[in-house]
Formats: C-alpha cells, sequence, structure tokens
C-alpha cells in the first residue's frame, strides 16, 4: 500500500508563481506541499548573472513585500522613464512621475528572485518534495490524490498547477489550450555599457523585430530582442553581439560590453479554455502566456497568485467548485486584455503589405506622446495598472 500525505494544497511548480503562491497560502496557516521538480539552494541561485529577467509591476512589488520575498535591491534596476520608437519615426515617452508612482516598474533577474522566495520557503511550514516528478492526478468531488513517480500519494482538497506553459496539470485535467505560434524567438542577455542608462528602459519596434534595452543597477543593461532569427545572434562571439545590439539601438548608450551569452526563447501565445478543472486551478504561464514585448506576463502570473490567495482566505473547502469558478472568472479580463493587447501590437508592427499601415501605426505612436491623458493611461496599463 502506498503511503499517503494530506495537505490542504499541493502547489506543482516552484518557479517564481509557484513559490509565491504556496508561501501566500502558507502564512495563511494552511498546510501547503510544493512539487519542484529542481533542487532550489539559495547560493546556486545567487551566483553569476542571469539573463533571464523581468519587469516588477508595483503591485506586484507591493505583493511580494508582504510576502517578505521581495530581493536585494542591489541587483533590482528601476524603470522611472520609458521611451519607445517605431519604425518610421514615431516616437512615446512617458515617466512614473506622470502618473505618482514611485516607478514604471523594477527590473529582477529570474534567479535573484527565486532566492528571495526560496529563502523564505525553506523558513517556512511548506513540505517541499524536490526532484520529484509527479505520475499520475486524480480527482472527484472531494478532494484530488496526486501520486508521485517513486509510489507516494498527496491528497489535498486543491492542487495548483504552476509548472509552466507546457504544464503537466493541464494536460492531466484535460484542458485543452489554443496555441500561436508567433514564429519568433526571445533572445536575451546582459551588458555593461559606456553611458548611464538614466533608469530609462528603452523599446525598439524595427519593423521584423523588437528590441528591448531594461536597465539593471550600475552601468548594465537586460535585453529582450523578439526576432524570426534567432540564430543571427547567438551565432555571434561576445564581441559582435555587443557590437550588433549597439548599432541597433543607434549607440544611445555608447558601447557595450557583453556580460551574458545570448539565448533563446520561443515566443508563443497560450490560451487554455478554462484554468480550472475539478479540485485544480493553473497559474502563470501554465494559464496563460504573452508576448514579451510588453513585460508583462510574470505580472500576469503574479497577480494570479495574488488573487487565488486573497479568493481562499478564510475558506474551509478551498477546492470547492463555486470558489475556483470566480478565480477564473477575476482573472479572465485582465488577462484576455493583456493577451489581446500584445498580439494585437505584435500584428501592427510586423505587417509589412498593407499600404499606410507602417505611417499609421507610427504617426499612432506619436498622437498619444502629444496626447497628454491618453499617454498618461497608456503608463498605468503599461505598469499593469
Amino acid at each position: 500500500m502506498n503511503p499517503q500525505q494530506e495537505f490542504d494544497v499541493v502547489v506543482v511548480g516552484g518557479g517564481l508563481v509557484g513559490a509565491s503562491l504556496a508561501l501566500a497560502l502558507e502564512r495563511q496557516g494552511r498546510s501547503v506541499a510544493l512539487l519542484e521538480g529542481l533542487a532550489r539552494q539559495s547560493d546556486q541561485l545567487l551566483s553569476g548573472w542571469d539573463a533571464r529577467i523581468y519587469a516588477i509591476s508595483p503591485a506586484n512589488r507591493e505583493f511580494l513585500q508582504s510576502l517578505d520575498a521581495w530581493p536585494d535591491m542591489s541587483r533590482i534596476g528601476t524603470v522611472a522613464r520609458m521611451g519607445v520608437r517605431g519604425d518610421r519615426g514615431g516616437r512615446l515617452a512617458f515617466a512614473a512621475d506622470e502618473i505618482g508612482a514611485p516607478a514604471l516598474a523594477w527590473i529582477a533577474e529570474n534567479r535573484w528572485m527565486l532566492a528571495a522566495l526560496w529563502a523564505q520557503i525553506r523558513q517556512s511550514q511548506i513540505e517541499v518534495f524536490e526532484g520529484c516528478a509527479p505520475q499520475a492526478l486524480v480527482t472527484d468531488a472531494s478532494n484530488s490524490r496526486l501520486t508521485l513517480a517513486d509510489g507516494r500519494v498527496l491528497r489535498a482538497a486543491l492542487v495548483i498547477g504552476a509548472d509552466g506553459a507546457n504544464s503537466w496539470v493541464r494536460q492531466q485535467t484535460g484542458l485543452s489550450a489554443a496555441v500561436k505560434p508567433y514564429g519568433q524567438s526571445g533572445v536575451v542577455a546582459n551588458f555593461s555599457c559606456e553611458r548611464a542608462h538614466g533608469d530609462c528602459a528603452r523599446q525598439w519596434f524595427l519593423g521584423d523585430s523588437v528590441l528591448a534595452w531594461l536597465p539593471l543597477p550600475g552601468n548594465c543593461i537586460s535585453i529582450v530582442w523578439s526576432t524570426f532569427n534567432p540564430q543571427r545572434l547567438t551565432a555571434l562571439n561576445a564581441r559582435q553581439l555587443a557590437e550588433t545590439v549597439a548599432q541597433a539601438g543607434n549607440f544611445e548608450l555608447g558601447e557595450l560590453t557583453t556580460l551574458t551569452e545570448a539565448v533563446a526563447f520561443p515566443l508563443r501565445l497560450i490560451q487554455p479554455s478554462a484554468v480550472v478543472s475539478e479540485r485544480v486551478a493553473l497559474v502563470g504561464d501554465a494559464a496563460h502566456t504573452v508576448h514579451p514585448l510588453a513585460g508583462q506576463g510574470v505580472n500576469l502570473g503574479f497577480q494570479d497568485a495574488a488573487v487565488l490567495a486573497a479568493l481562499l482566505l478564510g475558506e474551509r473547502d478551498i477546492g470547492v467548485w463555486s470558489l475556483l469558478t470566480r478565480y477564473q472568472r477575476r482573472r479572465r479580463e485582465s488577462v484576455i486584455s493583456m493577451q489581446w493587447a500584445c498580439d494585437g501590437l505584435f500584428n501592427v508592427f510586423h505587417q509589412q503589405q498593407l499600404p499606410g499601415l507602417a505611417r499609421l501605426r507610427n504617426s499612432g505612436l506619436s498622437l498619444v506622446n502629444r496626447f497628454g491623458p491618453l499617454k498618461r493611461q497608456f503608463a498605468r496599463h503599461a505598469i499593469g495598472c
């Protein structure tokens, strides 16, 4: 007979969103199991630069601070201003002080945030199952049972899938997902700069690609270059890569020096038919993905965690269907509007066939820049307000 352990909730996936949700539920006094395929050692997470970075909104900084899991600021960049350039002269610039915000966003490395979250997890009552693969998931009206590869069974009122875009949990529930490959990859790398970035994020729509420079502490930036030809960048040596990136940004920060090699990851729009099933809820990339041009992917995931945790607060049965459907309704509008906005921008700025569209999209950027109320609304949308 397989040994069985009982919990209020089992979270599958110990990345940023899963770890934050596990902490939030544990702080409510829940018994929480966290299933993670990798060993998360804080000292390893803090070593070296991580080219995978995120722009964290003010609301999500507050969420992480409420968990005592906001990282040390020594490796956090601040976005006080943002400049956007179109491919035919269009310009848009906005700043945090225009909307009364302390910052538009904070730029943080994936590993740096993970280290802060996992330091809190190690001090918590969360039971961590590391290096354990899930094998089977069975649910009924009263509970869920997750079987691990080693035969152990975890029984809980609720299973949360925080296991990424290729979610095993989503597959087990039979929830279908519409997947739209963009044909692009996001190429990421970090650089030191000759000139100070001034806490300004810079973005260029280049016609066939989108390039973003995001400020890191000191004289450093991280880039995300969404391109149909990632091999052109990943094949370059460090010097060539720095020259290519600097030239694409018109040498606005002078010469660049490569700190991390270029890494590419494919870009897809994923829209599941639903994000809840019997005794199961999906969060983060398991529930949705967006094009990174607005930098809102992880922000949507953190808000999944914050909203779900708030809904479950004080509830006796946290896996009851009415609660799960309420979570799905509350997140649907925010997620769909962000997906549509990012997908629309992608289509508008990569459409080269329609006559006059290039002039129209660049005129639109410049028009927003000149119209104060619209620009302020654009800035609020950019930070998830």
